[in-house]
């Protein structure tokens, strides 16, 4: 599948997002190990997700989806099947590394004794996977973190009645021998997919995007904190906390956009939103600076490469890094047919580029985006050929003063 893009016109909508992708494997997980029926809402039905769906299925568990977005999951009590077969996780590592932890524990694949776990790279997945392998082990288990991660399966073992604790360290402990209280619990919509819609936004001079029902965990919204420092003004507002996991609305209103640097603990924070981030300081007047990112080579690709050689491809000039990239702009995108490497977010990324360039854009092999983000396409038609909806401008909590636009 190719995706086909033009320059966009002035942008001014209101969306939504699909449910969130971490949020969507965890719960799945937990509910399944819960001690009754559990719905869950606002489930990205996903081929990263519907993978973990499957597994969990092939481990026992009985789940019903009489809706794409619902799911009706029967706990067993943390009483798992062995898998008749090979349990396929497709394409998608959260499965695999989740997985591990949560097989870590049972009795027909391996028996856990406990550990105190510190990690030499920060990793949620992995703070995940040792946390659901503790579940099933005798005493306490902890890990520590290099710096914060997601937190994520810490607020949804809360949610469903496990113990956890915090250490002021920066661990994170669980209690063994638990069994998840069975909870019904609605997923907010995905923070990361709605990157490439608020990126967009706020590299167009005055484009105006609000973005309704969005997940809004502290440790997700880095992304907001570097488009309000590169100049666009960003207005998020909590509505929900009442199931853990805060969800709101965001509202991005769009200025020249400057350089920035990102680095240090702000990346593990970002890692995601790093693809589309390097295409906003593409955007940008000055140089854009990535470091200690490496762990982006490792994710679907390597994605520093895939980043640079597609910027290039455009027209911008970016200087690849060990652990991240230097990239000058602004830069006069021109389109060009450009690899998505198997990535989706290379593919969600350059599809936006595709937004801001003269000419079409062509995004090769863009079927990936189908992994964390169904609906994606119908989403860019609506930004390349808006139906001229007007928005109402919101007043909401600002993260601070709007910048004063330049002449």
């Amino acid at each position: 599948m190719e995706l086909r893009v033009k320059r966009a016109p002035r942008i001014d909508l209101e969306i939504t997002v699909p449910g969130d992708k971490s949020i969507s494997h965890r719960a799945v997980i937990v509910a399944a190990l819960s001690n009754g029926v559990c719905t869950l809402r606002g489930f990205l039905p996903s081929e990263d997700c519907m993978h973990m769906v499957n597994a969990m299925r092939a481990l026992g568990i009985k789940i019903e989806q009489p809706e794409p977005t619902v799911l009706v999951v029967h706990g067993k009590k943390r009483v798992l099947n062995a898998p008749k077969g090979e349990i396929n996780c497709g394409n998608s590592g959260t499965t695999m590394r989740l997985l591990a932890g949560l097989l870590a524990g049972q009795n027909f694949e391996s028996r856990l004794v406990g550990i105190h776990y510190r990690p030499t790279v920060a990793s949620a997945q992995v703070k995940g996977a040792l946390l659901l392998a503790g579940l099933f082990a005798r005493g306490k288990t902890t890990v520590e973190e290099v710096s914060p991660t997601r937190n994520h399966m810490e607020k949804i073992f809360n949610y469903f009645l496990v113990r956890t604790a915090a250490d002021d360290n920066g661990g994170v402990s669980v209690f063994g021998d638990q069994v998840p209280e069975s909870r019904d619990f609605d997923i907010p919509g995905d923070i990361s997919s709605a990157a490439f819609w608020l990126v967009a936004a706020a590299a167009q001079r005055r484009g105006h995007l609000l973005i309704r029902d969005v997940g809004l965990n502290d440790t997700r919204t880095a992304l907001l904190a570097v488009l309000l420092r590169m100049g666009a003004q960003v207005r998020e507002a909590v509505e929900d906390v009442e199931q853990v996991e805060p969800r709101g609305v965001v509202e991005v209103t769009g200025f020249p956009l400057k350089a920035t640097v990102i680095q240090g603990k702000e990346v593990p924070n970002l890692i995601d939103e790093l693809p589309i981030l390097s295409v906003a300081g593409a955007l940008a007047n000055g140089k854009t600076i990535i470091r200690q990112a490496e762990e982006l080579r490792v994710k679907e690709t390597d994605r520093i490469a895939a980043i640079a050689h597609n910027l290039r491809a455009m027209g911008v000039q970016v200087s690849e890094l060990q652990d991240g990239l230097e990239i000058h702009g602004p830069a006069p995108l021109h389109g060009a047919r450009v690899p998505s490497f198997g990535d989706h977010r290379i593919a969600m990324a350059f599809a936006v580029a595709g937004l801001f360039a003269d000419g079409e854009t062509v995004v090769q092999d863009a079927e990936c985006i189908r992994e964390s983000y169904p609906g994606f396409e119908a989403v860019l038609e609506e930004f390349s050929n808006p139906k001229r909806m007007q928005v109402s401008t919101l007043v909401i909590g600002s993260l601070a003063p709007a910048p004063v636009e330049e002449a």
